[in-house]
């Protein structure tokens, strides 16, 4: 009896330590202040190089919190922008991730399957002090366009 026991509180923390350890890498949800900080300065580096782009900024869980469309940017790229967004946030990762792994081919084909997953540059986790605290998408141009003005959005939260 005591054995069986055991080995369920054995199997209950091996089951939930990696989740404790997986949410320690979130922080406190970005707030709008925040979000309009990081959009602002994507709108900036857009406006430098003659973009026009749609900025979405959402929180960890890939809830929208902030969203700029700049004049004359094609309407398709605001749900880009958004999906970009999520896809990083949820995933952990730069959406440019998923463009290299699908680029590869072979098993990096697999990343089609993955619901949420958007394989273009233009999305990146916005981190401060080494935690996840949203993500920002940018769509109207090129991948790499929009990987550069989401970087430059998610640098300035740092």
């Amino acid at each position: 009896m005591f054995k069986r026991q055991f080995l369920s509180v054995i199997l209950i923390l091996a089951i939930c330590i990696p989740l404790f350890a997986q949410a320690e890498q979130y922080g406190t949800p970005v707030n709008v202040e925040t979000a309009k900080k990081a959009a602002a300065a994507a709108v900036a580096e857009a406006k430098k190089n003659n973009f026009t782009m749609a900025i979405a900024i959402v929180d960890p869980n890939g809830t929208l919190v902030y969203f700029e469309k700049m004049d004359n940017t094609q309407n398709g790229s605001a749900a880009v922008a958004l999906d970009k967004a999520r896809s990083a946030a949820l995933f952990k990762r730069p959406t440019k991730a998923f463009q290299d792994t699908l680029a590869a081919g072979g098993e990096g084909l697999r990343i089609l399957a993955l619901q949420g997953a958007v394989p273009v540059d233009g999305g990146l986790p916005i981190i401060v002090a080494g935690k996840i605290i949203g993500a920002i998408g940018a769509s109207g141009g090129t991948s790499a366009q929009d990987g550069q003005v989401a970087k430059a959005g998610a640098d300035a939260v740092k």
